[in-house]
């Protein structure tokens, strides 16, 4: 017993140094902050993963006060953001959980710690980083146009065009943060996972991407939405249009996604070339509307397995 807590005592501190380590090297390294920020988690990860998950709340909260003392305010916000990521995927492995519960509670939590990132940051240093964006982007298409009405053979884009896209942007903001969060925690779980497992970590294994397979409600999901936008018509800026353009846009993203699970399982039954994926997922860009529609044939309808029963009768 004495032993077990020495050496959970001496993993905690090393874990402590480590993730103290990688932050300083995100923050003040710039050539590897990239790389740095991606294994960001790992120590606080493992620590979970190993012991139990007071130890490591813990650990995470003295890792992320230790970098307030070398970045200040916004160091720590960032630090918690990373700390409470390794925390959710170190305590889901360590209890056993699914592959998609990683994934999910991954993804909602730096959703959580984007959204205090955001209202800190916006509080107590003025800044919001949404409006600055779109304030950049607003100069840069105005200077556009102004260049644009030099040459008289080209159509320039109307102001009133460019407000409206822009107020479009602005109602599809939720979806967009949404999406990045678990973009990004898609990513961390990508790289952190391998390297958990080069630790004799036992940690879940995902599914081939081919063999992906939304829940059927997804087809129930997008045919409200469709049918609200389609009869309903909400007015541009209300609640209820926020509220459907949003879903549509996370709606897209999944049945796109599942399009192009079932091409790569077509791909994948044929025997085709390996390089016919990339150039799959390069071509569905201008034909996503396709590529949505694929995903709802193969949700709606059985058709790997007809496609199976076609090819094994050959």
């Amino acid at each position: 017993m004495p032993n077990n807590q020495t050496r959970k005592l001496v993993h905690s501190s090393v874990v402590i140094v480590l993730f103290t380590i990688i932050m300083l090297i995100t923050f003040y390294v710039p050539l590897v902050s990239i790389v740095a920020m991606g294994f960001a988690l790992l120590p606080i990860a493992w620590l979970a993963a190993t012991y139990d998950r007071a130890n490591a709340i813990v650990v995470a909260i003295i890792a992320s006060s230790i970098t307030f003392i070398y970045g200040g305010i916004i160091m720590l916000l960032t630090s918690i953001v990373f700390a409470v990521a390794g925390l959710v995927i170190g305590d889901a492995i360590r209890n056993k959980k699914s592959k998609i519960y990683l994934f999910m509670s991954t993804g909602l939590a730096l959703l959580f710690t984007f959204s205090i990132l955001y209202i800190a940051l916006a509080k107590f240093f003025n800044l919001d980083f949404v409006k600055i964006s779109q304030e950049i982007a607003k100069t840069s298409y105005e200077q556009s146009i102004k260049m644009a009405e030099q040459f008289p053979l080209q159509q320039p884009v109307t102001r009133e065009s460019l407000d409206e896209a822009f107020r479009l942007m602005e109602a599809a903001l939720p979806s967009t943060i949404i999406i990045s969060a678990f973009l990004l925690a898609f990513v961390l779980i990508s790289i952190n996972l391998p390297l958990l497992k080069r630790f004799k970590i036992d940690v879940p294994k995902f599914a081939p991407f081919k063999m992906m397979r939304l829940p059927r409600a997804v087809l129930w999901y997008y045919l409200i939405v469709l049918s609200i936008s389609m009869f309903v018509r909400p007015e541009v800026g209300t609640f209820l249009y926020i509220i459907i353009l949003n879903a549509s846009v996370v709606l897209w993203l999944l049945l796109t996604l599942q399009g192009l699970s079932f091409i790569f399982f077509l791909l994948d039954e044929y025997k085709s070339p390996s390089f016919l994926k990339g150039l799959v997922v390069i071509i569905a860009i201008p034909l996503y509307s396709f590529i949505i529609l694929l995903g709802i044939i193969d949700l709606g309808f059985n058709m790997r397995e007809y496609v199976k029963g076609k090819i094994h009768k050959k």
